[in-house]
């Protein structure tokens, strides 16, 4: 081809990709366009194509201005389609280069008239021949840090002799950009490519340069840490036939400066010690090293002696305490009292206390909120189902795995050694063949021990006498009594509705409000509103389910909100069936007439007091006594002891019992049936349910009685009397009758709940029976209807959810 030469070409735009004059190269077109102008350049009969680079690689579809305004011809060698692939593989060589002077079309492909440009203006000067020469120089440095280069590319290089082709062979093998490499394709002169080639190749051998010093360092470092890996290996091999073993100074050094520094008893530091010498004895790979180690950082990591000082401030904890709950005088005034010893007398022990109390009642959140009152740090530990004494104690350190207790893993955890510390559910300890683990507690919750403490697995002592505990149970029954001797127990009773009433406004409902994302004014519940909550959609001694309820309202009232239904609500009694469907529960109404043989007695179950009817029926025809509705052992040895009482005194007592119990059978069921039932509290309530069956005199149905019997006559004390007499009151009863050694119990029952009742109290059965049994001739008392419940009919039932026990 002459110079400036004029032709018309289709054009192929090519990324990341530069093709010099001469050069053989493979593309690969897939592209509409360019599978076009590939498809027009292959027809004619040169197959000639023109190749520009793209401006932007990101580029799909160029326009004209995307591209460089220089390319090259291309003759197509060699084409190529696979199957099911639309692509086309070209092996196209450069001919020579081209500018563009204008596109004259760009449909279904470009195409431009270009101007053939000749090969650039070779030059005899002294610079070009050494630009030749330094070039070449490069060119065998950079080979001598490729090792891997092709021998047919090393003899190309070698062997040229043309410097502007040499220029274009290692523009296309060298990782240069694209502006790079256009500059090389638009150079005029042999002096400006071999100066642009210099340059580019002195930067190449430079990089490359360096990741050979990079890798040699590395190879040398690797090299000496096979070499220390062998010379430690080998020193271990010599020590080893000498008897000695090798220390690991670095870990072994650590642990020293960290018992240097650690304020340790001077028992534990001397055993510590001794456990440091014989790990710096132990090569790493024994398996005691490990074992050691641990063992030290545990003793390090306990706060022998860290404490937190006790804010002292009574007047603030009173505060606190009265923020977090409210009532419970008792239990405040208690941790008061601790409060006011600890100023006066810094070393004394704290107490052990023991709460007991049906659930939702506060017990776990009190002990958060005494030690937020004292300042200290709070750690609960669940002892509900477990069965290993492993867990409170630790492990012996030659088991695998081997740790200490959950005592001293709560210490840690609390980082000082006398926090509030919660044994919650004490009362569902287990025991099997792993030990008892509430025998483990005997030298934990004891003063007088606990001060040296040895865990398992430290076999250290550990003073546990700073450390406030704080027991909590449902009821004391399973605990051991060995273990019940060394707690304060305090008991924490159900809630009144009143006290439920106060407790929902000050405390839940502003949380419950503040969970669904409502503020004060938006939603409001009226008095009588929470009352009707309280009575018939909640069943229970403490507030969790209280709380359950208003969190329904309250979500159902920000669901309202959120679709714009309003803005304000205010909840009223007649509203409840809307928010909450229809009553969950009914009042434990007595029944307005009681048919000879039925009374009306009190149980207290886990949550809370409850009226409980005993109902007695003859059996004629039949013999012995028959008991049902699953009471327990305890209750029905109170139904014999009750039946053997009124037939031998039946004289006595001006009553036709003997002949009847002689002549028939008698059986006494107490309703509710699904529900097991145990406990020597109606006693009193089936003795008098036999006698009005063998009297025939109805028993006062505006009445209910709780006491144990025995056989000589006595009424003696029993348990629950305040949730037994709010059961009462909640019913609708005018009169209870109590044992009298159950007088001083008053003092815990709320006045309110006194002034709606008149209290009967009798120390035996003959003054028992004119109190419950209705003279013959006279008229049937009627109960009270207590406020929003319906009257209940003769032979209603109360519906049963919980469990009685303890009747």
């Amino acid at each position: 081809m002459s110079e400036n030469k004029i032709l018309e070409l289709p054009v192929l735009p090519l990324r990341n990709i530069v093709i010099f004059p001469s050069s053989i190269t493979p593309l690969t077109v897939g592209r509409p366009m360019s599978l076009a102008a590939a498809e027009a350049a292959l027809s004619t009969e040169e197959k000639l194509l023109g190749v520009v680079a793209q401006r932007e690689d990101g580029e799909n579809e160029p326009t004209p201005e995307k591209l460089h305004a220089f390319g090259t011809v291309v003759v197509i060698n060699r084409m190529m389609r696979s199957p099911g692939d639309e692509a086309l593989h070209l092996i196209v060589q450069g001919q020579e280069r081209f500018r563009i002077i204008e596109f004259t079309g760009q449909t279904p492909h470009m195409k431009a008239r270009v101007e053939v440009l000749p090969e650039p203006v070779r030059e005899k000067t002294p610079e070009v021949e050494a630009l030749q020469r330094n070039i070449q120089v490069l060119v065998q440095k950079a080979l001598g840090l490729l090792p891997n280069v092709p021998p047919e590319i090393r003899n190309i290089i070698v062997q040229s002799d043309d410097a502007i082709r040499l220029a274009y062979f290692l523009g296309s093998v060298l990782d240069l950009e694209i502006a790079q490499e256009q500059a090389l394709l638009e150079a005029n002169t042999e002096s400006e490519l071999l100066h642009l080639m210099h340059t580019y190749l002195s930067r190449e051998v430079e990089v490359l340069e360096i990741r050979s010093k990079i890798s040699n360092q590395a190879q040398e470092e690797l090299g000496k840490a096979q070499r220390d890996y062998i010379l430690r290996e080998q020193m271990k091999q010599i020590q080893k036939e000498l008897g000695e073993t090798e220390p690991e100074q670095a870990e072994a050094q650590l642990l020293r400066e960290r018992i240097e520094k650690a304020d340790l008893p001077d028992e534990v530091r001397t055993e510590a010690d001794r456990e440091l010498k014989r790990l710096e004895r132990l090569p790493s790979a024994a398996p005691d090293y490990h074992v050691i180690r641990t063992y030290l950082e545990w003793i390090l990591d306990l706060p022998w002696r860290k404490s937190t000082e006790d804010s002292l401030d009574l007047n603030k904890a009173q505060e606190v305490l009265d923020e977090d709950h409210y009532d419970l005088k008792d239990i405040k005034q208690r941790i008061l009292e601790h409060l006011a010893v600890i100023k006066l007398n810094p070393k004394t022990k704290a107490p052990i206390l023991c709460f007991v109390g049906p659930p939702g009642v506060g017990k776990t959140s009190l002990g958060q909120s005494i030690a937020r009152s004292m300042g200290r740090k709070f750690e609960r530990m669940s002892l509900g189902g477990m069965r290993d004494e492993a867990e409170l104690r630790g492990h012996r350190r030659t088991y695998i795995g081997s740790m200490p207790g959950r005592i001293i893993q709560a210490l840690r955890r609390a980082n000082v050694n006398n926090p509030v510390m919660m044994l919650d559910e004490v009362d569902k300890l287990g025991m099997d063949f792993r030990g008892d683990p509430a025998s483990a507690l005997l030298e934990v919750l004891d003063p007088a021990q606990n001060f040296s403490f040895r865990d398992h697995y430290l076999d250290l002592p550990f003073d546990l006498s700073k450390v406030f505990f704080i027991a909590t149970a449902n009821t004391l029954g399973p605990v051991p009594p060995a273990l019940r001797d060394r707690m304060e127990v305090i008991a924490l009773s159900g809630y009144t509705e009143e006290e439920k009433l106060h407790i929902a406004k000050q405390y839940l409902i502003p949380r419950q409000i503040k969970e669904a994302g409502l503020n004060e004014e938006q939603l409001q519940f009226t008095d009588e509103a929470l009352q009707g909550i309280i009575s018939r959609f909640t069943r229970e001694a403490g507030v969790r389910q209280l709380e359950r309820t208003i969190g329904s309202v309250a979500r159902k009232v920000a669901l309202k909100v959120a679709q714009e239904k309003g803005d304000v609500f205010t909840v009223t009694p007649t509203d409840l069936e809307d928010y909450l469907g229809h009553e969950m529960f009914f009042h434990e109404m007595a029944r307005q007439t009681l048919p000879p043989g039925v009374a009306t007695g009190l149980a207290v179950t886990e949550m809370g007091g409850e009226v409980l009817f005993i109902e007695a029926t003859l059996l004629p025809g039949s013999k012995g006594l028959t008991l049902t509705g699953q009471l327990g052992e305890v209750m029905q040895e109170s139904a014999k002891a009750a039946l053997s009482y009124l037939w031998s005194h039946s004289g006595e007592l001006g009553m036709d019992c003997a002949d009847k119990f002689e002549n028939s059978g008698v059986h006494v069921h107490v309703p509710a049936g699904a529900t097991p039932k145990d406990g020597p509290s109606a006693g009193v309530a089936i003795v008098t349910a036999l006698a009005s069956l063998c009297s025939g005199r109805p028993v006062r149905s505006d009445t209910a009685m709780t006491g144990e019997i025995t056989l000589s006559g006595l009424v003696l004390p029993v348990g629950g009397i305040k949730g037994k007499v709010l059961a009462a009151r909640r019913s609708g009863m005018k009169r209870v009758v109590l044992p009298k050694k159950n007088e001083p119990d008053l003092k815990d029952i709320p006045e309110e709940a006194l002034r709606d009742l008149e209290i009967v109290f009798v120390e035996r059965i003959e003054e028992l029976l004119p109190q419950t049994l209705i003279p013959t001739g006279e008229s049937l008392p009627t109960t009270a209807v207590p406020p929003g419940a319906e009257p209940a009919t003769a032979g209603a039932e109360v519906r049963a959810e919980s469990t009685k026990s303890g009747s």
